[in-house]
């Protein structure tokens, strides 16, 4: 297996609607009080058109505000999220599978009542060593637009691979 050969491979895409119900649960979710997730007024009255969503709810989006008749053609050409393949492989020699960093770069402030369309790539995967063991980090960015195809988040993941 050739961990470059998975550079660039997509690794889904889906659409999620900005539901207030959803928004709220999550803030619970994250314990953020506060009424602007919750209250439409409040939300006015901070200068947004309605609730926003928390930070880092996109990431939890595909579980929250999908619905199956809005979803795009499979993009992976049935073959299924590549990092699966990658961590399957590497997963077979044994070691731990670690979630590093997360970045969440904010273009735009997602709102309750948008329809977000999302794709994501593999965009590097690169080894280092470290105290005899071999890390292999693979990086996978997911793109969120709105219904205008602008970027709104752009998520930047990292996961790791700690060889036995």
């Amino acid at each position: 297996m050739n961990l470059q050969d998975y550079i660039g491979k997509p690794t889904g895409a889906g659409r999620v609607h900005i539901e207030r119900g959803a928004v709220a649960r999550f803030a619970a979710a994250v314990t953020d009080e506060s009424d602007v997730y919750r209250d439409l007024n409040a939300a006015r009255d901070a200068g947004f058109d309605a609730p926003p969503a928390p930070p880092t709810w996109t990431f939890s989006a595909p579980f929250l505000g999908t619905r199956p008749e809005d979803q795009p053609d499979d993009v992976t050409d049935g073959e299924g999220n590549p990092m699966m393949h990658l961590m399957t492989e590497l997963m077979r020699s044994g070691g731990l599978v670690l979630h590093g960093e997360q970045e969440f770069r904010y273009h735009k402030t997602p709102q309750c009542g948008q329809v977000l369309d999302w794709s994501g790539v593999i965009t590097d995967i690169y080894t280092r060593e470290a105290k005899g063991k071999t890390m292999t980090f693979i990086v996978m960015e997911t793109v969120f637009r709105d219904e205008d195809g602008e970027p709104v988040v752009t998520e930047i993941f990292n996961l790791i691979h700690r060889g036995a």
